[in-house]
């Protein structure tokens, strides 16, 4: 494992000059952050909507911004994009007007439709990593900017949701220099027919995972506006503290149910080679923040909560399901074909349930029954609306006898029902679904169960 460390900056770290000025700074204490990715800049005070969105209005004709309700032409969204570089070139006290005339032909091409709407999009990174070196430089710092079609970034040409290729690990280890701080753009690769593609949304967090995998990294920063992972969410809890180290199954446990933290590739990439991460607060640097480690000796039994909001599950009952071979596949193929994801089927002998996102239903709902009443004949079938999915997770809580009952009689000494009960495989998580208006209620109660004074190991 190297000493180096790879530091991602998202969009509210890189949003306006002073937010930069801070990043700088991070970067300047300590000499092992030597990759240094950021993002397009995010939304500060005076900006209403996000640039990469702007981008997508340009690379659609305006027809981003028109499908939901927007009245922003294409045009008005490539001066807004211009604009904001302009402010930063401006506020960092830099000279940019080659970066604004190159932007602006960028901005003024002409591209297949295939590929126009990744090119634009990745704009916002590419003159963002830009202004952010040159602005280094002029501070004395000795950086180099190191683009992905020049260190062989290489992805796949799914437009949309490219996938980083084998070869960029043996590239970017071979032309990545060691001596000074590079400066990378997240969010986008080159294909090998030299086409610009992007990463699915969030990619930044990719680009860094990759790169401290390339690079042997012996730690990888995302720096955020949060002081770390907290153990529910805050808005909710205002108690609630940070938590300050998790496994990288925890973590997955977490963000798959409502905890948004970064791009899971990225954390799969530094698991293979036992990197950790370390999420942090640029406006906040001295806080320690989370860290993201292979293993841990827990103090506690549950760690975190998570919520997902807008639940509903379909009840199939039928005789034999438990003895009828294939009924369980046969059911989320259904599920498949309707482009539902499902997120959990808890189930019995004799009847089954579906657990998924409300939204996903809408429309659906009727065609989706009558498929399933004509292919599997159920006995009776049901769908049930407005309800929420409560997580708690923690590796501590295989071991820690009486958990799931002191959470169910939290749960009870509130008068909450639970209309859903269902423990993962691994007995570090496990489920409740209750109706949505009891969420905070529920939310309250199990934190105060389980992490405030809860079981300790």
């Amino acid at each position: 494992m190297g000493s180096m460390t790879v530091s991602k900056f998202g969009g509210s770290s890189v949003a306006n000059a002073a937010q930069i000025e801070k990043v700088r700074r991070i970067v300047a204490a300590n000499h092992k952050r030597r990759y240094v990715v950021v993002s397009a800049p995010g939304r500060d005070a005076g900006d209403s909507e996000k640039v990469t969105d702007h981008l997508f209005n340009v690379a659609t004709d305006g027809d981003h911004f028109s499908s939901i309700g927007k009245a922003i032409t294409a045009r008005q969204s490539a001066d807004r994009v211009i604009g904001k570089f302009r402010s930063l070139i401006d506020g960092l006290g830099i000279q940019g007007n080659d970066i604004i005339e190159d932007l602006e032909s960028d901005l003024g091409k002409t591209i297949s439709d295939k590929k126009r709407i990744d090119f634009f999009a990745s704009r916002g990174e590419h003159y963002n990593a830009k202004i952010i070196a040159r602005y280094f430089k002029a501070k004395g710092m000795d950086v180099r900017l190191m683009l992905p079609e020049d260190v062989g970034f290489i992805v796949s040409d799914r437009f949309g949701n490219a996938r980083v290729m084998p070869v960029t690990y043996a590239n970017l280890k071979d032309i990545m220099p060691r001596d000074c701080i590079s400066i990378i753009p997240g969010y986008y690769g080159i294909t090998l027919k030299g086409d610009i593609a992007v990463l699915s949304r969030g990619g930044s967090d990719l680009t860094g995972g990759e790169i401290a995998y390339s690079m042997d990294a012996g730690l990888y920063e995302n720096w955020t506006d949060t002081d770390g992972v907290y153990q529910v969410d805050p808005g909710i809890i205002e108690e609630a503290g940070v938590i300050p180290e998790l496994t990288y199954k925890e973590i997955r446990l977490l963000s798959s149910r409502g905890f948004n933290v970064f791009h899971f590739d990225a954390m799969i990439r530094c698991k293979n080679k036992h990197i950790p991460i370390n999420i942090r607060n640029t406006n906040n640097p001295d806080a320690p923040g989370t860290m993201i480690v292979t293993s841990r000796i827990p103090g506690e039994a549950a760690v975190g909560i998570a919520r997902l909001d807008d639940i509903s599950y379909v009840y199939v009952e039928k005789d034999m399901i438990g003895e009828t071979v294939g009924f369980t596949q046969e059911l989320l193929d259904i599920f498949k074909d309707f482009g539902i994801n499902t997120h959990h089927y808890p189930s019995d002998m004799d009847d089954i349930s579906v657990i998924v996102d409300q939204k996903d239903l809408y429309g659906k709902a009727d065609d989706l029954k009558d498929t399933i009443n004509r292919r599997l004949n159920p006995d009776f079938l049901d769908i049930n609306y407005d309800l929420c999915l409560i997580s708690p997770v923690g590796i501590g809580m295989k071991d820690t006898p009486g958990v799931l009952a002191g959470a169910a009689d939290a749960l009870y000494s509130e008068k909450i029902n639970i209309e859903i009960v269902d423990q993962g495989p691994s007995q570090i998580s496990f489920h409740f679904g209750i109706f949505q208006k009891y969420a905070d209620i529920g939310m309250k109660a199990l934190y105060k169960a389980l992490i405030k004074q809860g079981p300790a190991i």
